[in-house]
């Protein structure tokens, strides 16, 4: 039997990686500037998360949730504290996209609304109704595609609120604290404040999908509290785990849970429960939001300076590059000849940046160098890269 070839992959094996370092079976290091999709948040291989899920893996890898798990109880009550949602419930689950489909169960729950509105460019995972909501048909298998989501374009405020005055039932408003895939494209503070005013005028739940713009990324906890909203529902994964599978919806105290509504075999384990305290420890522990926003200042003021650097966006450690050449050329001269990940956006001049969160300046220093000397490369040699790349 085959894996299911499902991803285009670099020819890299990484068999061990530190901090913001990955290193090949051949020994090469890489510099890791994409943090596995924003996945790795507090560093690779940290000391005191490897501790952590070692010394749980030891005494009880898992047991249902059918039990008592204080862990769990531990995770919720700290996440609440550093996020500032002490108020709020949490619900865990394995991963973003399942926390996706919970959070529009429990939205469709309270509303007694189908129908849901996402915005153009999103993107919030593969599995049926995330997939509805994402803004990329080619994800959509004609299974996903029953749901009724009306994708509307970020920021226009008023045609949002046109589009709820027709008086459908809605299930829900979604939409990302920072779009990712789409290119790193941001709503503005005073959008989020008005779709939060709307929805509440209307009894209409907003759900603020964090998974990849949360857990300290940007320099604050999530990327929608710099518009000071509260949110009905908050999904978040990635970077809640550092690389073990893990994942959240926090939930509003209007919520009244029910026994049977939610459930899960595997979220919130005791292992993942492990990996997910050590985590909060760490960013607490080593002033990880403060780092991300500091040397994300950093890259974006340099970046700045950079010769075919035609846009910047985003904040913290989530930051998107309009380059004027093929992202994908610059993506590859990085990874070949400077030994540098960087990511991908669904806009092909776009390059995507969500290191680590304990990246250095250091860090960031040799990045800049790296890409000063890719954009200085003549145009017909990343055009060249670009067709090698196929």
């Amino acid at each position: 039997m085959n894996t299911f070839d499902v991803y285009p992959r670099f020819p890299i094996e990484p068999v061990s990686a530190h901090g913001a370092v990955v290193v090949d079976r051949d020994g090469v290091e890489y510099l890791d500037l994409y943090g596995g999709h924003a996945v790795i948040s507090i560093g690779h291989a940290d000391p005191h998360f490897v501790e952590a899920i070692e010394q749980q893996a030891r005494r009880l890898p898992f047991y249902s949730n059918s039990i008592v798990n204080p862990l769990g109880e531990k995770l919720a009550e700290r996440l609440g504290e550093i996020s500032g949602y002490p108020e709020y419930s949490l619900f865990l689950c394995n991963s973003g996209a399942e926390a996706i489909e919970n959070a529009l169960k429990l939205a469709s729950w309270r509303s007694g609304g189908d129908r849901i509105i996402a915005f153009k460019g999103a993107f919030h995972g593969r599995t049926s109704l995330a997939a509805a909501c994402s803004d990329n048909p080619s994800n959509r298998a004609p299974v996903n595609q029953v749901h009724d989501v009306t994708h509307l374009l970020l920021n226009d405020l008023e045609r949002l609120t046109a589009e709820i005055a027709t008086g459908e039932d809605f299930a829900a408003v979604i939409v990302e604290g920072i779009q990712g895939i789409g290119g790193v494209i941001e709503p503005s503070k005073e959008f989020l404040q008005g779709v939060a005013r709307v929805c509440s005028a209307e009894g209409i739940p907003l759900i603020l999908d964090e998974i990849q713009s949360g857990y300290g990324r940007t320099g604050e906890f999530f990327a929608h509290q710099s518009a000071g909203i509260r949110p009905d529902l908050i999904t978040v994964a990635k970077g809640m785990g550092n690389g073990f599978p893990i994942a959240g919806v926090l939930i509003s105290p209007d919520y009244e849970a029910r026994h049977g509504m939610l459930g899960t075999t595997f979220g919130g384990a005791h292992v993942a429960a492990a990996a997910g305290i050590a985590v909060l420890e760490v960013i607490e522990g080593k002033r990880l939001m403060e780092n991300a926003a500091a040397v994300g200042t950093y890259l974006l003021e340099k970046l700045s300076a950079i010769a075919g650097v035609t846009a910047l966006r985003g904040r913290g450690l989530m930051i998107g590059v309009d380059l004027d050449r093929p992202a994908s050329a610059v993506r590859s001269s990085l990874l070949e000849n400077h030994q540098i990940f960087t990511g991908s956006s669904s806009r092909p001049e776009t390059l995507r940046l969500l290191p680590p969160l304990s990246i250095t300046i250091e860090d960031a220093g040799r990045f800049l160098r790296s890409l000063s000397m890719v954009m200085e490369e003549p145009h017909e040699n990343v055009h060249a890269a670009t067709e090698k790349e196929g």
